[in-house]
């Protein structure tokens, strides 16, 4: 039975479009052909555990709103869609194009060690991204430990994911290196 590493997320069904079957689909991928070209992807429904093949049949992105709609073969009325909200685009985990050197999957991203290289220390682990202007690293870290002496508690800070700040990547040894400008560690 395929695991949930056999596969990547290229996207999330989040409404019907129109009367005869279309989707929108909120991306997960900077992939726009995974969404444009026609052809074989996966679908996970809510509460499934498995994968369904399904055919691409066509797709176009909406202008300003940052979501494609796509057209799924057999899905061919706004009831067929509107079954599949919050369903998943998925593609087998091998079907990764290739990056720019400075260029790094999320996926790979999480989970990473982070060292302010200034110091060497370790300061947490990225637990997740968010896309925005530039895409923000969640760190999770412990600060340090307070006046009182309690004991450190978990934080969260956002780390802009630009060279200037983020300038090691190194995928192999499971870290990444920080140099962050003053304040933005600060409690």
């Amino acid at each position: 039975m395929a695991t949930t590493d056999d596969w990547i997320e290229i996207g999330r069904i989040v409404a019907p479009q129109g009367v005869k079957g279309e989707v929108r689909v909120y991306p997960s991928s900077d992939f726009p052909e995974r969404f444009l070209e026609p052809g074989d992807r996966w679908l996970k429904r809510p509460r499934s555990l498995t994968p369904e093949p399904v055919r691409l049949v066509r797709g176009r992105y909406m202008d300003g709103k940052g979501l494609y709609v796509v057209q799924l073969a057999e899905v061919d009325s706004r009831e067929a869609a509107e079954a599949l909200r919050d369903a998943v685009l998925l593609v087998p985990a091998g079907d990764r194009p290739s990056l720019e050197p400075d260029e790094f999957y999320v996926a790979d991203l999480v989970g990473l060690r982070v060292i302010v290289q200034s110091t060497g220390a370790e300061i947490g682990t990225v637990t997740d991204i968010f896309a925005a202007g530039n895409d923000l690293l969640e760190v999770t870290y412990d600060a340090l430990a307070t006046e009182d002496a309690l004991p450190p508690k978990p934080r969260t800070v956002l780390v802009p994911f630009v060279t200037a700040i983020v300038p090691v990547v190194n995928l192999a040894q499971g870290y990444l290196e920080i140099d962050p400008p003053a304040g933005l560690l600060a409690p």
